[in-house]
């Protein structure tokens, strides 16, 4: 004669076992502890030496080029000696750095680096360096300077001014670190009264931040 004796929810199937000191001749089940069914979501994962990436494309990264090598400098057509040979204006005044594109009595292209050392971004503004707008029209005006006062034009830097301005929008801000790069077109050339109308367009990262039309009084004008 035999019992059986069962667990609370579930009881492994297992040969009776003799409980100790038990009656001889009488075999009684044991309860065992409960077993736990398998977990099938728990696997064990072999480890491999091969090294993966966070994403995609950082195996390629790996060997690209550096990015101190990816982009080529701005061309020099005229450098800043060039440049003070032709405009009269001089520090702190002075705000094109470098000629990179020149069509004779047409159009230039420059380009102002802008750097927190400017003097005028500890008023302009001390906790966020903005380059005044009426700076970036000044800095447009002198790269038409360079156009008007070559030979192909016949401008004069003793009789060359700043006319008048029209038109001109900011479309973005310009901060330090920024390299501010503008083209200047002549428009019209009025020779009889020294007046030049020229287009200008100030770009940072191929992004137009200003734009505007501008008036030159180049002194060539008489009778």
């Amino acid at each position: 004669m035999s019992t059986a004796a069962s667990s609370t929810s579930f009881t492994c199937h297992s040969p009776l076992l003799p409980r100790p000191n038990a009656p001889s001749g009488i075999s009684v089940a044991v309860a065992i502890p409960r077993c736990l069914p398998p977990l099938p979501h728990l696997k064990t994962k072999r480890r491999s030496s091969t090294t993966t990436y966070c994403s995609a494309d950082a195996a390629k990264d790996k060997d690209s080029t550096p990015i101190e090598l990816r982009y080529e400098a701005f061309p020099t057509v005229m450098d800043i000696n060039q440049i003070r040979d032709i405009l009269p204006h001089r520090f702190p005044f002075l705000l094109v750095d470098r000629v990179i594109e020149y069509n004779a009595g047409v159009s230039a292209v420059a380009i102002k680096n802008v750097t927190i050392n400017d003097n005028f971004f500890p008023g302009h503004f001390p906790e966020r360096p903005i380059m005044p707008g009426v700076l970036m029209v000044e800095a447009m005006a002198q790269v038409g300077g360079l156009v008007m006062l070559q030979p192909e034009v016949g401008g004069s830097r003793d009789t060359f001014f700043f006319a008048g301005i029209d038109k001109v929008r900011f479309r973005k801000p310009v901060i330090a670190g920024d390299t501010l790069v503008m083209r200047m077109t002549l428009i019209k050339l009025q020779k009889r009264f020294g007046i030049a109308k020229m287009e200008g367009k100030a770009y940072v990262g191929g992004e137009v931040v200003c734009e505007g039309e501008f008036l030159m009084a180049t002194g060539t004008g008489g009778d």
